[in-house]
């Protein structure tokens, strides 16, 4: 009877081992014909013996979580000490928790002390770079070393961050440092031009060197990274970033992790049949849904970043404990993920590989019902729970990953956003598509087929959707297609991306931009779409009235006056303060030149030594009665006679800085800091009062602007300029500030800051009178418009004659010399 009963159990387990494959061929990965299947099968099982010698070496290796592909993000010492403390809980939890901790401790301690501009992503810094910002410290070798091994630790602890963000920043080093290398052999990578070019093509590579996606590597750079792009390199992008991506899959076969050169996560989606038409309004929610899921990210991260530094007492505490910060974070994450804990909600034991491979996997886990039927030999059996179902593990790992991962990019750790976001999405859409299974048990039935849902594709399509709207970019959709393999799907990914995209950009600005207003560095903020009273704004509406300029005719003390009552790097040159033609720009520095050649220690020096021959010469053959007479001729005439300093012509200077070797300090007049103890009687012979009187006069002679670098043809506009035309302009010239003008008059300046708030709608402020949305329009009237053009046209015939008679500072060419000797 026992032996009966034996028979009969065995035969009920044979049946519903059956039972279970046919489910799992039915609902699960494999969807092909049975014939199909089974050589399928056969060949993995197959491999697998070939690479698997044992049953209990391959359980053993499933217990440790070790990922053999040598892509995970945790050292394998973390959980070596893990797996072999299980025999006491707390000696586990100090044993997980301590090693993320020093790792963080050591990452932040040493960026700090070596380069504490390798802190974060640093995306922002290389997209300010290319708009032609100067940031020479974020592209030095103390940088790249800081980056490359504070990235490293921070990897190695196992938090919630990304690598994609700091590796462009990697390449970006790594390409400034080649062409200061290639500068001591050609001047050619020496240009400014030259430089930035290859700083875009850095981009690429380091997006590229992470997915192994060279196309979406190089479209993602050009969206994320650059306002205008050149097209000439276009083909050397796509040259480096393949180059790139084939050198890192290439390593992985000779490290004898894969076999060939394969996708990075190969997907098996359904290629006959890849979705029904049914399914596009999930995949449109899907997409909406990341989109405000996106916007709520990048919202959140910059809030935690803002209550930071707006409570004083927190931020005065952090300033003085630097490291106390990080380590209270991965403290606070790590326990939270303490698989024995809460962690076993969440698939804590997995890294951020390990959870996008077993979430883009075709098997349907709701489908199964009961965890123990999770394949025991994969990774998806981690989230598996005795109490709770897949819905709770998959919900509870969204939420807590979401703010663990905003939170944990507020650490001053080399970090990125991108890849904790990207598996995020994936896991969300795994979600829905669970979800979508449960509601469809039957799946989709077309001409008398079943196709059962696959919880997978909506994994790629969420990890494309979320990414690209916390980025604001579509090419996150080229990414999951290089990183799976699979482009059956791409009207799903297509259609979630761009929903994704606009709902983020209508809500909040890109992670990127919103780190660049965090950290006040000096960019342009995009045109946000669906606001058309911003394309109603003019120049005139905006443009700074008050201008600070200097004249043809000035003197120094103009120069002096107007160095120290302003900071302005250029000041416009105008014929005269009643024509307000403007002929040109000076740069600070060049005026700083001249004053310095005018009042500096040589002429200074001159003057004392003549004046001392002068005084010498009267003393021995003049008649002492009219000695202070003689001595002030002869002083006017020492002055009058004293050559200035010898100085080369300049050629004028259109955008490139100043060249000429100048104080960098305002030179300071002499009867400024003169000591008020002193009498008239006691100092009349007094040196300093000599200086004093003497400088005064110098102050009040004519500016020669022959030896200074004008710029000719600085960068106008008219008053009826759109703010979108002036976006363009200053987007694509990397401009700092444009002069306003109207028939050659200097009426007003705008400067970036002027045009970031008329962009970010605060437009109400000191110096700015918002217009009538139709106040231009109502302007270029046909009532008005005879009588202004007749003006305009009697206004320029009246520039014309006074330019015919205006003298202008004239550069020397040595043509008219050799000319005039000839």
């Amino acid at each position: 009877l026992s032996t009966r009963h034996k028979h009969t159990a065995h035969h009920i387990s044979a049946a519903e081992g059956q039972e279970r494959a046919m489910r799992k061929r039915m609902y699960g990965r494999y969807t092909q014909e049975l014939g199909a299947y089974a050589k399928e099968e056969a060949a993995r099982l197959r491999e697998e013996g070939v690479r698997r010698p044992s049953v209990t070496e391959r359980s053993r290796s499933l217990e440790l979580l070790e990922n053999d592909k040598g892509c995970c993000a945790k050292c394998r010492t973390q959980k070596w000490m893990y797996v072999n403390l299980e025999s006491n809980v707390f000696l586990q939890y100090l044993a997980w928790v301590t090693y993320p901790v020093v790792l963080i401790t050591f990452s932040a301690g040493f960026t700090q002390l070596l380069a504490p501009q390798a802190v974060g992503s640093g995306i922002p810094e290389i997209k300010t770079i290319l708009r032609g910002v100067v940031l020479k410290e974020c592209l030095t070798f103390k940088t790249f070393v800081a980056k490359v091994i504070g990235l490293t630790s921070a990897l190695g602890s196992g938090m919630p961050l990304g690598k994609e963000s700091p590796f462009v920043h990697i390449a970006s080093l790594g390409a400034a440092l080649l062409c200061k290398f290639m500068s001591l052999f050609g001047g050619i990578y020496e240009n400014e031009s030259r430089n930035i070019e290859l700083l875009s093509v850095a981009c690429a590579v380091g997006v590229s060197c992470v997915f192994a996606a060279p196309i979406g590597g190089l479209l993602f750079s050009i969206e994320a990274m650059s306002t205008f792009f050149t097209v000439r390199n276009y083909w050397r992008g796509f040259f480096a970033a393949t180059v790139t991506a084939f050198m890192y899959r290439v390593l992985a076969v000779w490290n004898r992790d894969e076999v060939t050169i394969t996708a990075l996560l190969p997907t098996n989606f359904r290629q006959d049949f890849p979705f029904d038409l049914q399914e596009l309004p999930a995949f449109a929610v899907l997409g909406i849904a990341s989109g405000l899921g996106g916007a709520l990210f990048v919202c959140l991260n910059r809030q935690i970043v803002q209550l930071i530094r707006n409570q004083k007492t927190i931020k005065k505490f952090l300033m003085k404990k630097r490291l106390l910060y990080p380590a209270l974070v991965t403290l606070l994450v790590s326990t939270l993920t303490f698989p024995p804990g809460f962690g076993q909600f969440m698939a804590a034991k997995l890294t951020q590989m390990e959870s996008l491979e077993t979430l883009l996997d075709n098997q349907t886990w709701s489908k199964q019902g009961i965890p123990e039927e999770f394949d025991s030999n994969s990774l998806s059996q981690a989230w598996k729970h005795p109490q709770v179902n897949v819905f709770v593990t998959l919900t509870l790992f969204v939420v807590m990953k979401f703010w663990m991962s905003a939170l944990a990019m507020t650490m001053p750790v080399p970090c990125g956003a991108f890849m904790p976001v990207f598996v995020i999405g994936a896991a969300f859409g795994r979600l829905v598509g669970e979800s979508m299974a449960a509601w469809f048990p039957d799946g989709v039935h077309s001409d008398g087929t079943i196709y059962p849902i696959e919880p997978g594709v909506y994994a790629a399509v969420g990890a494309a959707a979320l990414s690209g709207a916390v980025t604001h970019t579509v090419s996150t959709a080229v990414v999951v297609f290089e990183l799976t393999g699979q482009i059956s799907h791409i009207l799903p990914v297509m259609i979630a991306v761009i929903l994704a995209n606009a709902v983020a950009q209508s809500l909040q600005p890109s992670l990127y931009d919103s780190l660049i207003m965090i950290k006040k560095l000096p960019y342009l903020p995009e045109l946000g779409w669906g606001h058309h009273e911003k394309y109603n704004i003019c120049v005139e509406d905006i443009m700074i009235r008050d201008v600070m300029y200097i004249t043809l005719n000035c003197c120094y003390r103009d120069l002096h006056d107007v160095l120290l009552t302003g900071h302005l790097k250029t000041l416009a040159l105008l014929e005269s303060s009643e024509s307000m033609i403007l002929l040109g720009s000076i740069e600070r520095a060049q005026i700083q030149a001249l004053l310095s050649l005018q009042l500096g220690r040589p002429r200074r020096l001159k003057y004392l030594r003549d004046r001392a021959t002068a005084e010498k010469r009267l003393s021995v053959g003049s008649h002492p009665g009219s000695e202070d007479g003689s001595t002030m001729v002869n002083q006017e005439t020492s002055l009058s006679s004293t050559p200035t300093p010898s100085m080369k012509p300049l050629k004028p200077a259109l955008k490139r800085p100043s060249v000429v070797d100048c104080p960098t300090e305002i030179p300071m007049p002499t009867s400024k800091i003169l000591p008020l103890c002193f009498s008239p009687l006691s100092s009349l012979s007094s040196p300093g009062l000599q200086i004093a009187e003497w400088e005064e006069n110098q102050l009040d002679e004519q500016v020669n602007f022959d030896n200074c670098m004008i710029d000719p043809a600085p960068i106008q506009l008219v008053e009826s300029t759109s703010l979108h035309k002036t976006h363009t302009i200053f987007s694509l010239l990397g401009l700092d500030h444009a002069y306003v003008t109207s028939i050659g008059r200097l009426i007003g300046v705008v400067s970036l800051k002027e045009l970031q708030k008329a962009i970010e709608g605060s437009v109400a402020v000191k110096g700015v009178n918002v217009r009538p949305p139709l106040a231009s329009f109502r302007d270029s009237g046909t009532s008005g418009t005879i009588m202004n053009n007749e003006n305009k046209a009697r206004d320029l015939h009246k520039l014309w004659n006074r330019r015919k008679l205006m003298s202008l500072p004239q550069e020397h060419r040595a043509s008219d010399s050799d000319e005039k000797s000839k």
